[in-house]
């Protein structure tokens, strides 16, 4: 789909209070550490080294925002967050982080919908079903979200066929969705997925953002929020 062609790099942040504030409906990717969220994103957005990960799994601590719109606009935003559960990490830098993670997914109020990415050879960790958890009383209220299951060129068609059926029991009022970037299986329907999340009528249109007032909002200054540097980039499997 052309409209997740036009991501673009918007800022990275260590910090929940070193975010933007944003008027456009936003969609966090998530998952474990060598889930293969990076090429998940790369693949939806047709670009090689838009998302990435560290050499060292679990190191880069950031939330990374791509932008997306035609002609320059802005209309959704898409954020990268960082693995999580790679052993390596010390513990309390995970905890730290896990904090971070479970605050933003609670209170990021333009979070319009969360994906899962999951290892469908693992299926979903302890790790995971924290996560959701956390996130169960919003989607409840109406936040959307689907389990990804990536790598899906691994499984045999029964294996795929089972570990869907199995995702879309723990979905819990989500969806679940098969995905592999290495033969391009359900790449054009996650992209419509997310652009129907993106671009669902507000029960309220006066509530709907101007154009102008989205790029005011886009427009400011963050601060220090790119300070923070990335670690070298490669690729996640």
């Amino acid at each position: 789909m052309g409209w997740m062609h036009t991501a673009r790099f918007l800022t990275t942040a260590a910090q929940l209070h070193h975010l933007p504030p944003i008027n456009v409906p936003e969609i966090a990717f998530v998952g474990r550490s060598n889930a293969g969220k990076s090429t998940c994103i790369n693949t939806l957005t047709q670009q090689k080294q838009l998302a990435y990960a560290s050499k060292r799994p679990g190191r880069t601590q950031h939330i990374n925002l791509f932008s997306l719109g035609k002609q320059g606009l802005t209309d959704a935003v898409l954020a990268d967050l960082p693995g999580y559960g790679y052993a390596a990490v010390p513990k309390q830098d995970k905890i730290r982080w896990q904090r971070v993670m479970a605050n933003y997914l609670v209170t990021r109020e333009n979070l319009k919908g969360i994906v899962l990415l999951c290892d469908p050879r693992l299926g979903l960790t302890e790790l995971d079903e924290v996560l959701l958890d956390v996130i169960r009383p919003r989607v409840q209220e109406g936040l959307k979200f689907l389990i990804l299951l990536t790598k899906a060129d691994k499984l045999t068609r029964v294996q795929g066929a089972k570990a869907l059926s199995i995702a879309r029991l723990q979905a819990g009022g989500g969806e679940a969705k098969i995905f592999s970037a290495l033969k391009k299986q359900g790449v054009d329907e996650v992209a419509q997925l997310l652009w129907d999340w993106s671009h669902e009528a507000p029960s309220d249109p006066d509530a709907a953002p101007s154009p102008a007032a989205t790029q005011t909002a886009l427009g400011h200054e963050p601060g220090n929020e790119t300070a923070s540097e990335h670690d070298e980039p490669t690729r996640e499997d």
